[in-house]
């Protein structure tokens, strides 16, 4: 990973986003039709997210892309 603390960083925001809605990791892969796994990679930092992923994630969410992407650089 070329950066990992972004990485890191994403993870731990999308996870805050998750929690606001009280989802649980299987209730936003549901709704954004991706894996679980694949949720709890991003939240871990052992996934890097393509494009893809990330409209699927806006979309469940209900949020635009742009917040979405925008996170605090390093936590």
């Amino acid at each position: 990973m070329k950066n990992p603390a972004g990485i890191k960083s994403f993870g731990a925001h999308l996870r805050r986003l998750r929690m606001e809605k009280n989802w649980s990791q299987q209730e936003l892969a549901d709704t954004a039709n991706i894996a679980k796994t694949t949720v709890q990679r991003i939240e871990n930092a052992k996934f890097t997210v393509s494009l893809d992923v990330l409209i699927s994630l806006s979309e469940a969410l209900q949020i635009p892309l742009r917040e979405l992407i925008d996170f605090p650089p390093h936590e």
